[in-house]
């Protein structure tokens, strides 16, 4: 996917999604996390809004994940009481599970707990428009569900209060954050009328990501050239020395953020101090999060071990959910290479054979861009794989020991994606809403 515009700019092609959103859906909402990509985007949508359909009116949902720097509570609160006389905020504060990559004994912690009020990092936003188990009017809601169920669900729900109408939730998703939002827009081959940055969520709910092929710096630039308000949470970030890559405003405990977890200490001390009480392994992640006890960089293994023993070993240690968890991963990479294979460059195929690893050729990749040759490994999975230069992308049980000492409890370090997990609860969940949505439509 190339950006070639011949005639226009990237803000100019952004005017002109927003026309085919504004005519094509009756019912549009903006998601607004309190970066940077979603402050632009709510920024320029209601400019948009406000010159050419301002008897539209928009929604702003913000899915508040209660840890969080002071600075991005204020930049949320200031606002939402700046533009909302002219839209419908929504400000969601309900329990939900949060994947958590710092123990080694929990792989969620929910936000807004309400069996744990004592411990939340924040008091609960005092507003008429925060939505909480006190005043939920979300119908779709399950107490505790997954995060990313909660977002569609809202969508969903947003559909069915404003008369089941056509609805669509802009995100400011952008396809240079990393290679998987990249590959997502890229094999969005069905969008809504051909666009691959409209895709379907539910029955006449849509995300669009308008922004998707905006660069960082088409972002600042934009929020300078315009003089948005943005957060200011990114100022401190840059005088911290923190490369643009690494600027995120998310949960604390999630992958991406905990490398940089240790940063609370010294921006939001006192933020820190509730941090360390509300999730177990708080502390050690960000005194040990880049070093030899979180895996990051080369283990040594215990005298007497293999990487397989000691992943046995490892995974002995673990509760049953995580255990069993990791084991039906591992199985499944495992049998993967066993008999399907990966797609592999000649030069990695010459460089396992020539350092006598038994493997054979299964055909031609159709997962990869280039069509590569798939490679089976013949006999049992490689103990660690580190006489290979050419590439990191081999099975060994070296790599899987990794996953279990950094918490990856999604093994994406192993190239399991995410949004595989997330596929297959949205759905069964849509196969649970199935039987409702039919008495909806037939109404």
């Amino acid at each position: 996917m190339v950006r070639e515009y011949m005639e226009h700019n990237v803000y100019e092609e952004f005017q002109e999604r927003l026309r085919l959103i504004f005519e094509e859906f009756d019912n549009i909402y903006v998601s607004f996390s309190g970066g940077k990509d979603s402050g632009l985007l709510l920024n320029m949508t209601l400019d948009f809004q406000r010159k050419y359909y301002p008897e539209k009116k928009i929604g702003v949902f913000h899915q508040d994940f209660e840890a969080q720097y002071t600075v991005t509570s204020e930049y949320v609160e200031k606002t939402f009481e700046r533009i909302k006389d002219e839209v419908e905020p929504y400000w969601v504060c309900l329990p939900m599970a949060t994947r958590t990559a710092l123990s080694s004994y929990e792989m969620y912690w929910y936000p807004w707990d309400d069996t744990k009020k004592n411990l939340w990092v924040r008091p609960m936003p005092q507003k008429e428009y925060v939505i909480n188990l006190d005043n939920n009017p979300m119908t779709t809601y399950r107490y505790r569900m997954h995060q990313e169920d909660l977002a569609k669900q809202f969508g969903r729900w947003y559909r069915l209060s404003h008369s089941n109408k056509k609805t669509v939730c802009l995100l400011g998703m952008r396809a240079d954050e990393s290679l998987q939002r990249y590959s997502g827009f890229l094999n969005k081959k069905y969008g809504y009328k051909g666009q691959c940055w409209i895709s379907q969520t539910f029955k006449d709910v849509w995300c669009a990501s308008p922004l998707y092929d905006w660069s960082s710096e088409d972002i600042w630039h934009a929020n300078y050239l315009f003089n948005y308000e943005y957060n200011h949470l990114y100022d401190l970030y840059y005088m911290a020395g923190l490369k643009v890559s690494q600027m995120r405003v998310a949960s604390p405990f999630n992958d991406y953020s905990k490398d940089s977890l240790n940063l609370y200490r010294v921006i939001d001390p006192e933020i820190w101090t509730k941090l360390v009480g509300r999730v177990r392994g708080a502390n050690f992640a960000s005194i040990y999060g880049r070093t030899k006890a979180m895996g990051y960089r080369n283990i040594t293994l215990p005298k007497g071990h293999t990487w397989r023993s000691y992943t046995l070993f490892l995974l002995d240690t673990l509760p049953a959910r995580l255990r069993n968890n990791y084991v039906k991963k591992f199985n499944t990479s495992i049998q993967f290479w066993h008999k399907t294979g990966g797609g592999m460059d000649e030069e990695t195929i010459q460089e396992l054979l020539d350092h006598g690893y038994k493997i054979r050729r299964n055909g031609v990749s159709n997962y990869t861009l280039k069509k590569k040759t798939r490679v089976v490994f013949v006999g049992t999975i490689p103990d660690d794989t580190d006489d290979i230069k050419s590439t990191k992308d081999i099975p060994s049980w070296k790599r899987m020991c990794y996953c279990i000492l950094k918490n990856d409890h999604t093994c994406r370090f192993m190239g399991f994606g995410m949004t595989r997990e997330q596929q297959r609860r949205v759905d069964m969940i849509r196969e649970k809403y199935k039987s409702l949505e039919d008495m909806e439509d037939g109404a």
